[in-house]
């Protein structure tokens, strides 16, 4: 298992995996906002989901069957391992791997603290621009009367108005 694992490695899937799945993760998230914007139908979303899930294991088969070389990408086989730059790949894919990193957790703490909307300060304005000559219909809902004679129904009239209230809303 050990030797598996170590050829894994020196071919560069384990870091082609990580590469993969972060770089992934980055485009899904970013479809996920871009494509609302266009109004594009759900199963858009849902099909290029599909598909950079399905590259996934194509990206793991590529990375075991072939190398990146100074003359091109070749067949893992015909390239000399004393001869092999895979080291110097795995290095460049550490750093595309750490830039990724970087980037999504910059997009993930804007998206936190600085691209939310305060939703009182979003009511405040809401209610700033209502016109007030404007009147809209309503409905009160008054609390209902337990007439049983058991003092300890009470709870059910005040739920029925609660569920009331709920609905109509």
């Amino acid at each position: 298992m050990a030797s598996v694992w170590a050829e894994l490695k020196r071919r560069n899937v384990v870091k082609v995996a990580m590469g993969y799945a972060v770089v992934a993760w980055v485009i899904v998230e970013a479809a996920s906002i871009i494509l609302p914007t266009f109004e594009a139908p759900g199963w858009v979303m849902k099909a290029f989901t599909f598909l950079v899930i399905a590259g996934f294991p194509l990206a793991l088969v590529f990375a075991w069957a072939f190398e990146m070389t100074p003359e091109g990408l070749k067949r893992e086989h015909e390239v000399d391992r004393s001869q092999s730059i895979t080291q110097k790949t795995g290095r460049k894919l550490d750093f595309l791997i750490i830039g990724v990193l970087v980037v999504a957790v910059g997009l993930l703490l804007a998206d936190k603290f600085l691209l939310t909307e305060d939703p009182v300060a979003t009511e405040i304005v809401a209610d700033d621009v209502a016109d007030p000559t404007e009147s809209f219909p309503s409905v009160a809902v008054l609390p209902f009367t337990n007439l049983s004679a058991d003092e300890s129904s009470g709870y059910f009239s005040d739920g029925l108005a609660d569920t009331v209230l709920h609905m109509l809303a």
